[in-house]
């Protein structure tokens, strides 16, 4: 039996009740699967904060590197994802990182929503598991929350509008006037970069060894839908795992196992409660209770 001081560290290092349930069912999930098991949330459903909190950012590698530190890689890894998204460069950094790491040996669990750049990480997976409840998002790249794709549809316009009647020049010159030319330029480069991602990550882990005329075409029509502002009418479009399956994404439900579905929502379940009821607003743990966590101030 420890001393009063050891006792007082063992109790900390178990955390609050909240951290004790969350990481009890974590442990369940690892020992279901016998595969390594990282939750990665954001609790922007439940705070309204400053979006770079609760957002796919540089500093999750931290987190991401001090979760995975001194695991059995040969057991792969299990991610579940629960994100608005974030920025294109910390996310490509991301996956660079995981497959570093384990290689295509990652598979995405998707509870609830992985929207924008939490889509991309889902595609970069072998495997996507969804329930029927659960949505991705497309990835159409947004500078402060205008789409690059609307900006170039819009200035597309103007110039076709204006070109065949000049009258028009007055009506259009406001609109005009608030993007530069180098923001048109960054929007372009914006949707290239993400494109490429998703279809190199589609193409090495997801498609990896279909033939490459049927993964080109498969390829092709994930991203013509997903990267889509003109299909998809919204950055926040849900789409849900049949329409996921439609479009060619590897898709497993998870009703498939209910097993398996009550360990992965139980562990939501136990997220979404410490975000609700503690200043958390972001969290990244694995199977062994190592957490990372941001408050919010």
């Amino acid at each position: 039996m420890g001393n009063w001081a050891e006792l007082g560290e063992e109790i900390t290092k178990l955390g609050s009740t909240q951290d004790i349930v969350r990481r009890e069912y974590l442990k369940r999930l690892y020992k279901f699967t016998g595969r390594n098991v990282i939750a990665y949330y954001s609790g922007w459903l439940q705070k309204k904060l400053d979006p770079w909190l609760v957002s796919i950012n540089d500093n999750d590698k931290n987190g991401f590197m001090s979760s995975l530190k001194g695991i059995d890689r040969s057991k792969g890894l299990d991610l579940i994802l629960h994100t608005p998204g974030g920025e294109t460069a910390a996310t490509e950094s991301l996956v660079d990182y995981l497959r570093s790491l384990f290689g295509t040996n990652i598979r995405a669990f998707v509870p609830q929503l992985a929207m924008s750049a939490g889509t991309m990480i889902a595609c970069s997976c072998k495997e996507i598991l969804m329930g029927r409840h659960s949505s991705l998002g497309p990835i159409d790249p947004q500078f402060n929350g205008i789409p690059c794709q609307g900006v170039i549809e819009e200035f597309a316009k103007a110039y076709n509008e204006i070109k065949g009647d000049q009258a028009k020049i007055p009506v259009w010159q406001p609109i005009i006037a608030k993007y530069s030319p180098t923001f048109i330029g960054e929007c372009q480069k914006a949707i290239v970069w993400s494109e490429y991602l998703v279809k190199k990550w589609l193409g090495t882990g997801m498609f990896e060894g279909v033939p490459e005329a049927e993964k080109t075409v498969a390829l092709g029509k994930i991203v013509e839908v997903i990267a889509s502002h003109d299909q998809t009418l919204s950055h926040s479009r849900h789409l849900p795992p049949e329409r996921c399956r439609e479009i060619g994404l590897k898709i497993s439900m998870l009703e498939d196992n209910q097993e398996l579905q009550e360990a992965v929502l139980t562990v939501h379940h136990a997220f979404i409660h410490t975000l609700s009821s503690t200043a958390a607003c972001k969290i990244i743990e694995n199977q062994n209770g190592v957490a990372f966590v941001t408050m919010a101030r």
